[in-house]
């Protein structure tokens, strides 16, 4: 299936100029499986340098397999996966890690019996011993509650506070690319406002996101460009101002009727 393009030369509503269209990671024609299940059918993406970039889909359309694809969670039996013009397309997960590729996975995924320094320090492994406390520190002043609970376990967090970490871990190693697999599953309104200003935040201080979300207009409120998929094919791509306003969107995950 060809994904249908829209296009326009308007930028998306986060704003950014730091879309400069120079691509830091593409995806090119990727096939990945689960076994002997094709969960992803030739999936094509480009995210460009400075920008917020959202997979949105139903539950089962390839979305987060995307994002493990590209972390090297998966690999791909077809195509190619290419960050910063290096194909990483058999890369391991820890390597890519170190080459500038974050990931808060779906569910969080916290250190529940370590406490939220513990689980900062883990996410800085790849970084060197002398600036681990330098990267606790900025994260701690991007995330407030987190310095008030820096001795509490993990698992004793509320949902909103472990999303905090979860996303705090994975910027711990100073990711030039951050993927964020579902980060308001869960959460009360409020708290979701919290997480996709900071998510803005990130992006404004100079890194690169792709962003899965099922509040598929949150998501498109904040990113630059969108492409959904549906039974791990795209099926449409275009600057997340306009994919709002598309009457398919709009009517399959948008909620409207």
């Amino acid at each position: 299936m060809t994904a249908e393009t829209i296009t326009s030369g308007a930028p998306g509503p986060a704003g950014q100029d730091g879309a400069t269209g120079d691509v830091l990671l593409r995806l090119d024609d990727v096939h990945t499986y689960y076994g002997q299940i094709h969960a992803l059918k030739g999936v094509t993406i480009e995210v460009n340098r400075g920008e917020v970039v959202t997979l949105i889909g139903a539950n089962g359309a390839g979305k987060t397999t995307t994002l493990k694809t590209v972390c090297g969670l998966l690999h791909p039996r077809q195509g190619t996966v290419t960050f910063d013009g290096q194909d990483v397309s058999k890369t391991a997960a820890h390597n890519l890690v170190k080459a500038g590729i974050g990931h808060a996975p779906e569910g969080r995924r916290i250190f529940s019996r370590l406490t939220v320094l513990e689980n900062l320090q883990m996410g800085g492994f790849t970084r060197p011993p002398e600036e681990i406390d330098e990267d606790v520190e900025r994260i701690m002043t991007l995330f407030p509650r987190l310095k008030e609970r820096t001795y509490q376990q993990g698992g004793t967090l509320s949902g909103g506070e472990q999303q905090m970490l979860a996303i705090g871990r994975a910027m711990m190693s100073r990711p030039r690319l951050l993927l964020l697999d579902e980060p308001s599953l869960g959460l009360a309104p409020i708290l979701i406002q919290v997480v996709f200003e900071t998510i803005k935040e990130i992006n404004a201080a100079g890194t690169t996101i792709l962003l899965v979300e099922q509040n598929a207009l949150q998501a498109l409120n904040i990113a630059h460009r969108g492409y959904v998929l549906q039974t791990g094919n795209v099926v449409l791509t275009g600057d997340a101002a306009e994919l709002r306003e598309d009457e398919t969107v709009r009517k399959a995950y948008l909620g409207e009727i």
